[in-house]
């Protein structure tokens, strides 16, 4: 069974990565591969020691409790990236990223990288990187008229949402993981995290600023000419304010952000509703939620759902627990162990693999704000950035901007990587 169902991710991994060849949609084959996994789990019997059944459990029922275990977690996702999807389009809508776009007034392709990458450095810290890249993807639309280079741009967005995230407790699904579980301290995280988080980031952009050297900057075609909407200030403030209440909204319920997301969602809603209350049907239905719930990349969405069952599949079985288990014994260097779980965080999802170094290592072993605990918060958020669909943040622009997996790894992937060793090194010089 084993073989069967990591052969199964392996092939759909592939066809993936190699969309444009195969000619066949990367929504299709995720969802393909997903459920095909959890199909072979259910109708084959177990045959290694790594499914940890209880004593007398019915096969069929551990397979379905673990399904609708990681649905529920996935679903979690699904509901907040729709939810941050809507609203975005919403204030889009109302071209409230006017306000935004018209303070960045310069016309050099350099300057504006540097401009928006950390924008997305600071705002995934006080949002989380995936609502921060839905943000950003929003205000290069409005920016910059050249697909190819909004395209460049926005794999660049992928890696200053990932460093941004590692470096603050509600950053990144990893550290927040952390930090509830009380292995790293918000001050903790930020003190240790920020200047590495920041050379991730600051070394790609070096080396990007010498690649753009030569490239002009053409101006969206709508960005100076949009007309006013009416309420589009208070659209604006709604929906970025209620953006940053989502993490405040958490600490404060310790309900999931997808809660708040919906709730902000809501309140968002209600005021499209009572702003254009005088339009006729038609007219107002253009500026509500309804109509951006028509215009959200879909697709996306499915695709993640796909990509995240097929990885919970391996979770079920053992097998990235077994993996970290391999990674323990043949490096034996714990900083060795937690680097190659970064990079493993590139191929699959980066939660399993932080919750399973979570599980064989405990408080007694190494206590709150342990260098292990941080270094693990900074490769589990950055060591995505590796590959497109490595974090939630690359799955969501890789959907917004179509890049393909193979056109990123081919330019981005050893700018992620390098700016990712250059953080590891500077954290080892300072432990």
């Amino acid at each position: 069974m084993i073989a069967t169902v990591v052969s199964i991710f392996i092939i759909g991994y592939i066809m993936i990565v190699f969309e444009h060849p195969f000619k066949i949609n990367k929504t299709a084959t995720a969802l393909l591969t997903g459920m095909s996994c959890w199909v072979a789990i259910a109708l084959m019997e177990p045959d290694v020691e790594w499914v940890k059944m209880v004593p007398g459990q019915n096969y069929l029922s551990f397979v379905s409790g673990h399904l609708s275990e990681h649905l529920s977690k996935i679903s979690e996702i699904l509901f907040f990236l729709l939810g941050a999807m809507t609203i975005v389009e919403v204030i889009d809508s109302h071209h409230g990223f006017r306000k935004i776009t018209n303070l960045i007034t310069t016309t050099k392709v350099i300057p504006l990288v540097w401009i928006l990458c950390f924008l997305a450095f600071f705002l995934s810290a006080v949002l989380d990187n995936l609502t921060a890249s839905i943000v950003m993807v929003s205000l290069l639309r409005k920016l910059i008229h050249s697909p190819k280079l909004r395209m460049f741009i926005a794999a660049l967005v992928v890696i200053s949402a990932n460093a941004g995230g590692a470096w603050s407790p509600i950053g990144d699904v990893t550290t927040t993981m952390l930090w509830v579980g009380g292995q790293v301290s918000s001050m903790g995280v930020i003190t240790h995290l920020f200047i590495p988080s920041l050379i991730n980031l600051i070394v790609p952009l070096l080396i990007v600023s010498y690649m753009l050297r030569n490239e002009k900057l053409t101006v969206a075609k709508d960005r100076k000419s949009e007309e006013r909407v009416m309420g589009d200030n208070l659209i604006l403030f709604a929906g970025l304010g209620g953006l940053v209440f989502v993490p405040i909204f958490k600490s404060i319920t310790h309900l999931p952000p997808y809660v708040g997301m919906l709730l902000v969602l809501g309140v968002v809603w209600t005021i499209t509703e009572l702003i254009h209350k005088e339009k006729s049907s038609e007219e107002k239905s253009f500026f509500t939620p309804s109509h951006a719930l028509a215009k959200i990349d879909t697709p996306s969405i499915l695709f993640f759902l796909g990509i995240l069952l097929a990885v919970s599949s391996l979770e079920t079985l053992g097998i990235l627990e077994h993996f970290a288990g391999i990674l323990t014994q043949t490096l034996g260097n714990q900083s060795l162990i937690v680097f190659f779980i970064g990079i493993a965080s590139a191929i699959v999802d980066n939660v399993p693999l932080v919750a399973a170094s979570m599980a064989m290592y405990d408080l007694t072993t190494f206590p709150m704000d342990h260098e292990f605990w941080i270094f693990l918060a900074y490769a589990g958020g950055t060591g995505g950035s590796i590959f497109i669909i490595g974090s939630a943040a690359g799955i969501a622009v890789m959907g917004m901007e179509k890049i393909d997996f193979v056109w990123y790894m081919k330019r981005f992937s050893l700018l992620a990587f390098t700016g990712y060793v250059a953080g590891f090194v500077y954290f080892l010089m300072l432990h």
